[in-house]
């Protein structure tokens, strides 16, 4: 099974891409967390990110698609679910090229759908543990100690990324930018839309009805 998230930032689509391969053993490719592996690996392409992003630049298109390629090759017969990737049309196009390249298609793109001031609002309760990364919202999961991470005992920040300007920017951008390979995958029949607001479990019942009602799930 070949999938692929769509969704503004904020949507949740990490997570639910990260859940829905966990459950059907399927490879989660998630190009930031594919950066910060090669950069903590010192290999070449994590020196070149490094750089890249020391400048405060973006990762180029050209880079992005080596570490998507080498990724998808590595899941092999397993399917994959792809996060934050593509991220433009020339990005998406190059996919197509790549997973044709292998007799390979995408089974299905989903999009997860949230009204903005609802993104807005899950940056304003979202921390995440500064050591180990785990992610909280004080909303609905919060610590069992205020500030504090239950795994891990470290404390809890604001990522620079939920910060309100920064999401603001980051919306701005994927409107311009990644919203219209939504009409790109509409047009190639693959596009299905589904209400990601709800619980974590509630949205992932969700995607899991539209796998099954085109057998996508074996």
């Amino acid at each position: 099974m070949h999938l692929l998230f769509l969704g503004a930032p904020g949507s949740g689509k990490g997570t639910q891409a990260k859940l829905l391969a966990e459950r059907h053993g399927l490879v989660h490719v998630a190009p930031g967390d594919i950066f910060r592996q090669e950069i903590r690996a010192k290999s070449e392409l994590g020196l070149l990110v490094e750089g890249i992003l020391a400048k405060g630049a973006l990762v180029d298109d050209a880079t992005t698609l080596r570490i998507i390629e080498k990724s998808l090759s590595s899941a092999g017969e397993a399917g994959f679910v792809l996060d934050g990737f593509p991220r433009n049309m020339v990005q998406a196009q190059a996919l197509d090229k790549m997973l044709g390249a292998k007799d390979q298609k995408m089974d299905l793109v989903v999009n997860l759908v949230v009204a903005e001031d609802k993104i807005l609002e899950r940056a304003r309760t979202r921390r995440v543990c500064s050591a180990c990364g785990k992610p909280y919202s004080l909303a609905v999961q919060p610590p069992k100690v205020s500030g504090v991470c239950d795994v891990c005992g470290a404390e809890l920040v604001i990522r620079k990324d939920d910060r309100e300007e920064t999401v603001l920017d980051r919306l701005s951008v994927y409107h311009r930018v990644t919203e219209p390979l939504e009409s790109y995958y509409q047009s190639q029949g693959l596009l299905v839309s589904v209400d990601g607001e709800g619980e974590v479990e509630v949205v992932a019942a969700r995607i899991e009805r539209e796998l099954e009602v085109r057998n996508l799930l074996r």
